[in-house]
């Protein structure tokens, strides 16, 4: 399966971080937030979206490490330089789905986003199937 380069994200290769973070939901890619958003991210795990995800400091660490290497500033390969360019300098979002980028891709009538296939903006693998390998072409 080939992709334009704008609908393809290097996949996650860490081991701990598919387990850990794919054990709720898809592990997403690095390359979709700054490293100081994954920083943060990892930083507040007790209160992760409403859910308490907390793991070990040691796991938690090998995992930031992995994010933040392969952050969106950091790998900007892919559609990482799509979804970084309307990131300020400063900012640090936390959410993929709210990216203007993600926003203008995905501008579908409420219905869709309600279907029981669906249910939330971050299922990606509901219309990607290669989404967990980083293919984001409409399936």
């Amino acid at each position: 399966m080939l992709a334009d380069d704008d609908e393809w994200m290097p996949p996650v290769t860490h081991t701990l971080t598919r387990e850990e973070c794919g054990d709720c939901h898809m592990a997403f890619q690095p390359g979709f937030l700054p490293a100081r958003s994954w920083n943060r991210m990892m930083g507040t795990l007790s209160d992760h979206f409403g859910d308490d995800a907390s793991i070990g400091i040691e796991k938690a660490n090998a995992i930031r490490a992995y994010l933040t290497a392969n952050a969106g500033d950091v790998d900007r390969r892919g559609a990482a330089r799509g979804y970084m360019r309307w990131i300020t300098p400063d900012g640090v979002p936390q959410r993929i789905t709210e990216n203007p980028a993600f926003v203008r891709e995905h501008d579908f009538r409420p219905s869709v986003w309600q279907r029981h296939d669906v249910v939330t903006k971050s299922n990606c693998l509901s219309c990607h199937k290669g989404a967990d390998r980083g293919y984001y072409e409409d399936d």
